[in-house]
């Protein structure tokens, strides 16, 4: 049972990091090159999609890697676990502090609304979810390291 919930966690976060991963060195290159204010729309709706998600995958994630470390605590490899635990709870309030607040504002905008320094809270928010990034991959290695 313990290598199952191992294998699944390792699983879930990888996804995740996937898909930060894949917003952060993809999609937003992709919707920066957009033409006009499509951009800005594709960001927005972005925001709404993942802004309902993703709570849930950074919340589900640390629970998992919590249930694992407690489950595994004296098993080799358990300080791997309760580590990307601590860096998947550095990513959730990262993520609560500094992303969120810029992604509730901009989920809403339209070329219409958007405030005058949009393009400086979007590149706060790129900078911000970079690190966040880094720090889930940091996670998702480790943990990669305690099942091996």
């Amino acid at each position: 049972m313990l290598n199952a919930l191992e294998v699944f966690t390792t699983v879930i976060v990888g996804l995740m990091v996937g898909v930060e991963f894949s917003v952060a060195f993809v999609m937003n290159r992709i919707f920066s090159a957009l033409p006009e204010d499509s951009g800005l729309l594709a960001r927005a709706h972005g925001g709404r999609m993942l802004g309902a998600l993703m709570p849930f995958w950074y919340i589900g994630s640390l629970v998992l890697a919590a249930v694992w470390a407690v489950a595994a605590w004296d098993e080799p490899g358990s300080g791997l676990v309760v580590i990307a635990a601590a860096l998947l709870i550095l990513s959730v309030l990262m993520s609560v502090i500094l992303l969120v607040p810029i992604n509730n504002r901009s989920k809403t905008w339209t070329p219409e609304t958007r405030p005058a320094d949009w393009k400086d809270q979007q590149d706060r928010w790129d900078r911000y979810h970079y690190v966040r990034v880094a720090v889930i991959i940091g996670a998702f290695t480790l943990l990669a390291t305690a099942l091996a």
